[in-house]
């Protein structure tokens, strides 16, 4: 993945601006999953909060962010770790774990969820598991 705020909306040709910027250097510095509401407490000062929101769904739209399954029913969004350069058959069924000390949930991307076979008529759009338990850090 690139490291810079930079690269990434050149990777991914989007127009560079400086609330996409300042999103993408806060997912850069967490390395977590965060809400809009995170973003927002991070960011108030410089952008409003449709401006941030905006600047989340173009993420999600391009493949920047994917969303994060949580159990504390906020939606949150984690950088993808794909590298976008002609790359579109990634997905985002990964594993997310929530550490229940300090809160933070992350991507496990070295663990893949099993194939699931939905019965006739079923359509699948996205699957998504969390695990919730104590992080690396906490242990």
């Amino acid at each position: 993945m690139s490291n810079s705020p930079l690269q990434l909306l050149q990777e991914h040709s989007l127009r560079i601006t400086n609330c996409r910027q300042e999103v993408l250097k806060t997912f850069l510095e967490r390395q977590v999953a965060l809400s809009h509401s995170d973003l927002e407490e991070v960011l108030q000062k410089d952008f409003d909060r449709v401006t941030i929101y905006r600047t989340l769904k173009t993420f999600l739209d391009n493949d920047l962010v994917h969303k994060v399954l949580d159990d504390s029913g906020a939606t949150k969004y984690a950088l993808c770790s794909h590298s976008h350069a002609g790359e579109h058959r990634h997905d985002h069924e990964h594993v997310h774990f929530k550490c229940e000390k300090c809160g933070k949930t992350i991507c496990i991307e070295e663990v893949s969820l099993p194939k699931i076979t939905l019965p006739e008529g079923y359509i699948n759009k996205e699957v998504s598991l969390l695990i919730q338990g104590v992080c690396d850090k906490c242990n």
